[in-house]
């Protein structure tokens, strides 16, 4: 069952985030990236860069090198994409790839790499999670973005 969003007050002063979001399914997408940027924004990060890419599959490799340059002083890697399911089993190829890839940046740059690249059934679920307020992944990846900073702030090496 789908879990309207939490209502987290999280802050980032001086944050620096990175967004990388797919042009594919573009309708989907940019309402997920403007709620990440407003929920960004009113948590008070410092600076938000925006990268688009074609597909889905393409994120990783930008993903790969914001945090490969910029891991010292990025907070976190937001990325953004939808794949829906059509008859053959290309969308789940893609998912799984992009899946495993965006969790072996995060581990092997220590950036926190947070993955919004959803893998949907039909348009009715991608309404649901990108165009609804209420729901929108977007304002929950940036929240998780937030979120993941403050932890990697209090960690020590």
């Amino acid at each position: 069952m789908l879990k309207p969003l939490a209502n987290k007050k999280a802050t980032a002063p001086g944050g620096r985030f990175a967004i990388v979001a797919s042009r594919y399914n573009a309708h989907y997408v940019d309402a997920m990236l403007r709620a990440a940027r407003a929920e960004l924004k009113r948590a008070g990060a410092k600076e938000v860069e925006v990268v688009r890419v074609p597909g889905a599959y393409e994120i990783p490799v930008v993903a790969m090198r914001l945090a490969r340059t910029q891991a010292g002083s990025l907070s976190a890697i937001i990325c953004l994409g939808v794949i829906l399911r059509g008859q053959t089993s290309h969308a789940d190829h893609i998912g799984r790839a992009v899946s495993h890839a965006l969790m072996e940046i995060q581990l092997a740059h220590e950036v926190p790499v947070i993955h919004e690249v959803l893998l949907l059934e039909n348009k009715e679920q991608a309404r649901k999670r990108c165009l609804d307020k209420k729901f929108n992944r977007g304002t929950e990846a940036a929240q998780t973005a937030l979120a993941m900073a403050k932890v990697m702030r209090g960690l020590r090496d």
